[in-house]
Formats: C-alpha cells, sequence, structure tokens
C-alpha cells in the first residue's frame, strides 16, 4: 500500500513495518526504531507503492505524536501526488496536558507517525511544509525589519519614534545586501 523512508537514516519500510490499527488507520513507534531520539527524524518520505491505488477523492495523511502531546497533521499523498517528503515538527512532549503518569517498570511512553486513509477534501493543504517555511521566513524578515528599525528608534513619553523614510532605507540595504551576497536570502529560509 505505502512505504516510507527517513531521509539520511534508513532504507525504505513498508506497511509491514507499522502497527496496523484497523484497515485505514497505522501507527509507527518510534522507540523501536530510534528510541527516545525520535525528534532527530526531521523529515518523512512517503510513497504510494504501485500496486494499490487510492480512490481520487481520498488521501493517505502523515501525523506525529511527541509523548502526551496530541497528532499534529505534517501532510499528505494522494494518486495525483504519489509521493512527498514532510517535514516532522515535533510537538513539546505532554504539550496536550495529557498527564504522563506510568509505573516505575512500565515502558516509556513514546513518539508515533500515524498514517491514515482520509477524504481530501477534510484535510488542511497538503503542502504544510511549505506554508510553515513561507511564515518562518516572514518572521525572519520581519525580525530584520524590527532590529534595523530599533537602531534609529527615539523614545516620546510611551511612543517609539522612528524617521518617516525608515522602511525605504531598510527594504534598498536589503535589496542592496542581497544582489551582493546570493547566500544572505538563503540565512532567512531555515
Amino acid at each position: 500500500m505505502f512505504g516510507v523512508v527517513f531521509p539520511n537514516r534508513s532504507f525504505p519500510l513498508d506497511i509491514s513495518t507499522f502497527a496496523q490499527i484497523d484497515t485505514t488507520h497505522w501507527l509507527l513507534d518510534m522507540n523501536h526504531f530510534v528510541g527516545e531520539s525520535y525528534d532527530s527524524i526531521r523529515e518523512i518520505c512517503i510513497f504510494l507503492l504501485n500496486s494499490f491505488t487510492l480512490p481520487p477523492d481520498k488521501a493517505l495523511a502523515v501525523y506525529i505524536q511527541s509523548p502526551g502531546s496530541a497528532f499534529l497533521f505534517c501532510g499528505a499523498v494522494t494518486v495525483s501526488r504519489p509521493s512527498a517528503v514532510l517535514s516532522l515538527p515535533w510537538p513539546e512532549p505532554g504539550s496536550a496536558g495529557v498527564p504522563q503518569l506510568t509505573a516505575a517498570d512500565a515502558q516509556p511512553l513514546s513518539a508515533k507517525i500515524g498514517v491514515s486513509v482520509e477524504d481530501l477534501a477534510a484535510l488542511p493543504s497538503l503542502d504544510v511544509a511549505a506554508e510553515r517555511r513561507i511564515e518562518r521566513l516572514a518572521l525572519k524578515v520581519g525580525e530584520n525589519l524590527f532590529n534595523f528599525m530599533q537602531s534609529f528608534c527615539g523614545v516620546d513619553g510611551s511612543k517609539l519614534v522612528v524617521p518617516m523614510d525608515i522602511l525605504d532605507r531598510w527594504f534598498k540595504k536589503f535589496q542592496e545586501r542581497a544582489k551582493r551576497d546570493p547566500e544572505y536570502l538563503k540565512g532567512f529560509a531555515l
């Protein structure tokens, strides 16, 4: 049905590596794969196998879960997009407020990767990683502007005052630096 590869970390893994929960849901326990260093796995490549036909209105969705957190959607593959490399932005453990009470001799809670067949229309945008990269880029550029403006700020009571041409000056400096150093913008991309 499907396979996964963790770039630079694994050989292709097929569906048999996952525990099948029911006919449309599978889980990979990351403790069996990498132990507690699950958060060092930053990407997954998921692909449909040639012999499997997914209905055109369905998708194979990928979710991640840190110990004690809720599942987080990472992306999906469809018949028209049969493979994808997805970022794995692991949530902070315990971020869902789920108590992590276990017996002293119990297995530690583990991170999981979930795969499920879902209605394509019910899923968020399939290019979650691109959206996150754009968001990070916007935040980095905004931070750059803020730092530039802060160096020219004056204070008038409880207000910060900046010169009227500050945006023009920042934008010119930003463009000039990008032209001089092609690597400059790559520093914003993360």
